[in-house]
């Protein structure tokens, strides 16, 4: 019982730091301009890999599996498409529709089994589907919500003495307008939504090899029959994963620009925190799985980051304004609360 209340008690605070760096994660980018967003990844997952390389390190080591980097492979796909949906939707509104869809994925996909995976039970099934339920119910809410993102995020977000700056330098940042600058009101809307939810479905799929080689460790005959049971020692090739493939697609993106790709030297520190807080964010994510299982972890480390990102978006950065919005955003939240809490209580 004591070994019990001690993971439990690890899982949840695990989660809860990872919600709230999770939901924070991008707010350091706000106020630069990070153009298409493809050098900005390439520095983000930099610093994703150094964060696995440290905890690798005190780790000991242990044993690399090169399937765990397919599921790195799938996050930095879907990673690719996050500051066009900042520039279209905003940072609240963004997190909140991918989370949704990652919870709905990620739950979905352990608790039934998909992808060669072991089906996840837990003790009260019941209350484990309503909490998932209610998960994917929000992103409906959310999807009424309306944001204002100026056309240049970066000018608005600063302080007054950057915004004269910029003021002052209204005429040249036209060659540097980006896809997403040319798109209308509408197109935006639509644009940033639909690739919020692409992403929220790969990040959903991510844990998938990781969970793949812990079950099927359990087998004599599988080719991974002995691999370890903590999450966290599969956090390296993760991250490798991911710190190779956004490699790939810079070097692919430098190509189609003809070695003149857009660098945005003043966003190479802020991106860099970022990308520290997210590794910190995902090892604990990884911590929270072990100790309470995907089923259990996704729809709270998922939906949960949506609040804190919205409080962001309405209190620092402006983005979700009007009463109709607030109480759509307050009625969202209480539904997600909900669901946190069957998901919780599932588990107990």
């Amino acid at each position: 019982m004591s070994n019990n209340t001690t993971d439990l008690t690890t899982g949840f605070i695990s989660s809860a730091v990872a919600v709230v760096l999770f939901g924070s994660n991008f707010v350091p980018l706000k106020k630069y301009d990070t153009g298409d967003g493809i050098f900005l990844q390439w520095v983000l997952c930099a610093a994703i890999w150094l964060v696995a390389l440290v905890v690798n390190l005190i780790l000991h080591c242990p044993k690399f599996w090169p399937f765990a980097m397919v599921g790195g492979c799938i996050w930095a796909t879907g990673n690719i498409a996050v500051v066009p949906i900042i520039k279209t939707i905003g940072l609240g509104l963004g997190i909140l529709i991918w989370g949704s869809f990652n919870t709905l994925t990620g739950w979905a996909s352990s608790r039934f089994g998909w992808f060669g995976m072991d089906a996840e039970e837990v003790a009260k099934p019941l209350l484990n589907y309503i909490g998932a339920t209610l998960s994917v119910v929000s992103a409906f809410v959310f999807l009424f919500i309306k944001t204002k993102i100026p056309t240049n995020t970066y000018s608005t977000d600063t302080t007054p003495l950057i915004s004269e700056h910029v003021i002052n330098t209204t005429p040249e940042p036209s060659p540097d307008y980006t896809w997403v600058d040319k798109l209308s009101t509408v197109q935006h809307r639509i644009v940033g939504c639909s690739l919020a939810v692409i992403s929220g479905i790969l990040y959903g799929c991510t844990f998938v090899p990781v969970i793949y080689i812990k079950d099927h460790s359990k087998r004599n005959d599988s080719i991974y029959a002995g691999a370890s049971q903590y999450d966290l020692d599969y956090v390296f090739a993760h991250f490798s994963g991911i710190f190779l493939t956004s490699t790939i697609y810079f070097l692919a993106y430098c190509i189609a620009m003809k070695n003149n790709p857009r660098l945005y030297p003043e966003a190479v520190l802020p991106g860099f925190l970022s990308g520290i807080l997210w590794g910190i964010a995902t090892c604990c994510c990884f911590i929270a799985n072990h100790s309470l299982s995907a089923v259990v972890t996704f729809p709270i480390i998922t939906a949960g980051p949506g609040l804190i990102a919205a409080m962001w978006g309405v209190f620092i950065f402006k983005e979700i304004q009007g009463l109709q919005n607030y109480l759509l955003m307050i009625f969202a939240f209480c539904i997600i609360f909900a669901g946190v809490l069957c998901t919780v209580f599932s588990k107990l």
